[in-house]
């Protein structure tokens, strides 16, 4: 009798979580993301129709035979006695990952983005905004510049670096505690600061190449990322996905206030601490294959709030499907809007946040705390 009440319990859970109006969300983000991933996969030098591009992403000789998806993955050879098209060989090779690529880093900067806000109380708070982002980036360029022969600890450093800026945000931020307007000033105090830093790493750069790379990391771009990129962000997002939403009735308790968090019996100081952690290692994971992609922490949590309400629960799982249709929309709109030039996407996502962030400050009275 226990078992089905529980049964029930969680059945009726379910129901209250994954209501119209999230259900109508998650529809029209998954319908943004396949359709443009259909555009991502169809452009390029080596051009294909829409029809092409699709039998190609649903090859038999692909989605049926786990060997070979496994060797796709995995970087290992394909078996000898499959032969691809040329058509899947590209798409699988080089397009698909980038749309992986984007779904990922969508999804773990706006979940990174929906932690921040609910751990500090402020809808103003994102990785970007609180410096974790351009700590992160420098991090990364710091890396890639002068101890290049380290790249293969690229989402260490970066997750390192988030850490550090934010903990020095905090620091400057505290005075008996933080309010909203500290920690955005101390954000934006640290994230110039290591801004500044990573320009000037440039002149410590010898080889052109390694210059662009570095350039691609400050703006944001998806270009030339594949199955190693998704393999690097991957690992980290099987871990951030499944514990946001397990800790969606936390943060739920942290938006009503510390006293009241204490009285149910929280450990505030620790959970705010460990839910900082994962949300420093979304965005890290994120920054470490993409660079800095401006203002998806911030817009999308806002976003999903707007439809679905404050119910931490429906937000996070909101902001798993809604980052990735903004950052695919972003980057079919910053591979075709100058072709063949491609354009950062991390420009495209800039220009879309910064306007939203100026709609946010002209439609509140209060703007700040949550």
């Amino acid at each position: 009798m226990t078992r089905v009440h529980m049964m029930e319990d969680f059945e009726t859970g379910i129901r209250k979580t994954f209501d119209g109006s999230l259900a109508a969300l998650v529809l029209a983000s998954i319908c943004i993301v396949v359709f443009g991933a259909l555009i991502q996969v169809s452009f390029g030098a080596y051009s294909t129709t829409l029809a092409q591009a699709w039998n190609a992403v649903f090859d038999p000789k692909v989605v049926t035979n786990p060997e070979v998806l496994s060797a796709l993955l995995f970087g290992n050879e394909l078996p000898r006695n499959v032969s691809l098209s040329d058509e899947t060989t590209i798409i699988w090779s080089i397009r698909l990952p980038r749309v992986f690529v984007a779904v990922l880093v969508g999804a773990n900067l706006a979940i990174s983005g929906a932690i921040f806000q609910a751990v500090t109380r402020n809808e103003l708070a994102s990785p970007y905004i609180l410096g974790v982002s351009h700590g992160a980036g420098l991090a990364v360029l710091l890396t890639l510049v002068v101890f290049s022969g380290l790249s293969l600890f690229l989402p260490v450093f970066a997750a390192l670096g988030g850490i550090a800026a934010f903990l020095v945000v905090y620091a400057i931020a505290w005075k008996g505690g933080t309010s909203p307007i500290r920690l955005v000033l101390a954000g934006f105090i640290v994230g110039t600061i290591c801004y500044s830093f990573q320009r000037g790493l440039f002149f410590f750069a010898q080889d052109i190449g390694v210059v662009q790379t570095a350039l691609a990391w400050t703006t944001g771009s998806l270009t030339g990322v594949g199955w190693e990129q998704v393999r690097i962000i991957l690992v980290p997002t099987l871990f951030v996905v499944p514990v946001g939403l397990l800790a969606s009735r936390q943060l739920n308790l942290l938006l009503l206030g510390e006293r009241t968090a204490r009285s149910l019996g929280m450990s505030v100081e620790r959970v705010r601490f460990a839910l900082s952690a994962l949300a420093i290692l979304a965005a890290s994971a994120a920054i470490s294959v993409a660079g800095i992609v401006s203002f998806v922490g911030l817009i999308v949590p806002h976003i999903v709030r707007n439809v679905v309400g404050t119910d931490y629960r429906k937000v996070v799982l909101g902001c798993l499907f809604v980052g990735p249709a903004l950052v695919v929309g972003a980057d079919v709109g910053a591979r075709l809007a100058l072709n063949p030039v491609q354009v950062p996407v991390g420009i495209v996502t800039g220009l879309v946040g910064g306007p939203y962030f100026l709609y946010l400050m002209r439609k509140r009275k209060k703007l700040g705390e949550l």
